[in-house]
């Protein structure tokens, strides 16, 4: 039997929620907004008149001057991507921005198995063998290059200029060139939220404002404009702003959903890249009922496949392509990579969960440390993260670099409370040379360590852990947005509730009740399908799913769950998700 969890209704601002139901929103919508910290309607307003300019952003006027001097020169360009759906969409966003702006732009994403992650001195040699007649004259990176300081140096030796592009904290030591991320101290761009597609996005943005700018010049000189027919358009780019962003589980500040509404806005009117329109197809998913739940559990994990088994340039093509069949080809070859990554990840979850329950009996523990020499390093993340919700406590998964390397590939999941970048920083400084390489953010990181030194690296990593945190941290405690009335359990609202922006930080409503279990059916021998009714309203019967729930639950049961939607036979009806057992009310 499941165990109850605890939990607690988040707080309600009242005028808030007042301020939001006078706006014009469904009184539970905006209670449920109101408890999520929104302040008011304007917050709503998904206008992109209310985007930051891309000066308030430190170094991007500078940046797009000099990206938009190099295209009046005719100089060459290598976006360095990164192999996620993050570092993916910019890559692609980059590519066809700069490209539409008159730049010569290749890219070039790191295979994760040979050169590992960022602008790396092994993957410039290997730029180098394969176009040595053909040298970029500007590097840019995408989602990384904040850490290569090595990498960065290395190219500028060889003549070659580079701007940072990134959105990841910044280490002790920066790469000596131009640098655009709003992580940087000294930054005052309001959002540190900004995935590296968002970062990618304002650099565009300012290139095309500079070339802009230039162009008035010239035209006022009595020189034809470089833009006859008007500057391009740049908001068809949204969606794969839209889609990195959800993907890589940056916090949905204000800003954040705006930029994410705006791509589902086009996505919904068929203004997708055609990879995107091919990705939506193979998901079984339609692009005019796009949601950010879409992006996040379907098209992200398609396009990550390539990063995680293979190549990420499978992915990057299919965002580039312009052609529907060739987007199509390559929409399928992600859906079969992601479906190898299922049936790899499920052969490797439970082996990850019975090491983590060894690890669990010592109760004393802050964190876990798995590693199988079976596993392969593209499914560590997705196992430190099954783990981490199950187990509550920052998980690092580890896979060899390769069957004989001596090195180990790790990849990290924390828990709010806990910064991963943070305790991985303070193992680095307190024992130098234990950790080759490592980067990342609060809740997610990676790194390089020799396989001889895994125990030590545990130890290490314990003595952080509690040098950061007390045993508070590892309480977890499901929030709930309270009691639904029965009567509001409506299709409308549903479907009102689906088509907000929910994800990272802005997680969707979760309400709760006590049920009477009319009727239970186990399908698939893992999903639990329920009819349930309120105890509060007897006569209001509901169907229910539980996916990958327990086998079965009592008689009565206070649940937390989620307003969904099912369509059966063309009619739509209400279906709650359940996402938890609570402890009995009042508890």
């Amino acid at each position: 039997m499941t165990e109850p969890l605890p939990y607690r209704d988040r707080p309600l601002n009242d005028s808030v929620r007042d301020a939001l139901v006078s706006a014009g929103l469904h009184p539970t919508l905006a209670s449920c907004l109101a408890r999520r910290g929104v302040q008011g309607p304007e917050e709503l307003d998904a206008s992109l008149i209310h985007l930051p300019p891309p000066r308030s952003m430190r170094n991007a006027s500078e940046a797009g001057a000099a990206i938009g001097q190099a295209i009046l020169h005719e100089r060459r360009f290598l976006v360095v991507g990164d192999y996620d759906a993050d570092g993916a969409t910019a890559t692609a966003l980059v590519v066809r921005g700069l490209g539409r702006l008159g730049a010569d732009i290749r890219f070039l994403v790191p295979d994760r198995f040979r050169f590992g992650y960022g602008l790396t001195r092994p993957l410039l040699e290997f730029a180098t063998q394969q176009s040595a007649n053909h040298l970029p004259h500007w590097i840019i990176t995408v989602d990384n290059g904040i850490s290569s300081v090595e990498g960065v140096a290395f190219a500028r030796a060889m003549g070659i200029e580079v701007l940072v592009t990134d959105h990841h904290l910044p280490g002790r030591v920066l790469p000596d060139t131009l640098i655009l991320n709003p992580q940087m101290s000294d930054c005052a761009f309001p959002s540190k939220n900004l995935a590296g597609v968002g970062v990618a996005f304002y650099l565009v943005m300012a290139t095309r404002a500079w070339l802009i700018q230039q162009d008035g010049v010239e035209t006022a000189a009595g020189r034809p404009s470089r833009f006859p027919n008007g500057p391009p358009r740049l908001d068809d780019l949204l969606p794969l702003v839209a889609l990195g962003t959800v993907a890589d589980l940056v916090g949905l500040d204000a800003h954040n959903r705006r930029l994410v509404e705006q791509g589902l806005r086009r996505i919904r009117k068929g203004l997708a890249p055609e990879g995107m329109k091919a990705l939506f197809r193979v998901s079984g998913r339609t692009l005019e009922s796009a949601c950010s739940s879409d992006l996040g559990f379907q098209i992200g994990p398609r396009l990550n496949a390539a990063g995680r088994l293979a190549d990420m340039a499978i992915g990057i093509r299919c965002l580039l392509s312009d052609d529907p069949q060739e987007a199509q080809n390559l929409a399928e070859s992600l859906n079969a990579l992601n479906q190898e990554r299922r049936e790899r990840e499920a052969s490797a979850r439970d082996e990850a969960q019975e090491l983590a329950a060894e690890l669990q009996a010592d109760a004393t523990r802050y964190g876990l440390i798995l590693f199988k020499d079976t596993w392969h390093q593209g499914i560590v993340g997705l196992l430190a993260s099954r783990v981490k919700e199950r187990a509550y406590r920052p998980v690092i998964a580890f896979a060899p670099e390769s069957p004989q390397s001596p090195l180990l590939k790790g990849s990290g999941r924390s828990i709010p409370g806990v910064h991963l970048r943070d305790v991985l920083e303070r193992v680095d400084t307190q024992s130098p040379g234990l950790i080759r390489a490592f980067g990342g953010h609060a809740m997610a990181a990676g790194l390089t360590i020799e396989r001889s030194q895994l125990s030590q690296f545990s130890d290490r990593f314990e003595e952080a852990l509690r040098a950061f945190c007390s045993e508070d941290v590892f309480r977890s405690e499901l929030m709930t947005d309270g009691l639904l009335e029965p009567s509001q359990h409506q299709v409308q609202l549903a479907q009102q509730l689906a088509g907000q922006v929910w994800g990272q930080g802005f997680p969707p409503p979760v309400f709760r009740a006590v049920f009477r279990i009319r009727s239970q059916r186990l399908l698939k021998e893992k999903h639990l399908k329920l009819r349930v009714s309120p105890r509060s309203s007897p006569a209001h019967e509901f169907d229910a799913i539980w996916f990958n729930g327990p086998s079965s639950l009592p008689s009565h049961a206070h649940l937390a769950y989620e307003l969904s939607t099912n369509d059966w036979q063309g009619q739509e009806a209400v279906q709650l998700l359940i996402r938890g057992l609570l402890n009995p009310e009042g508890a």
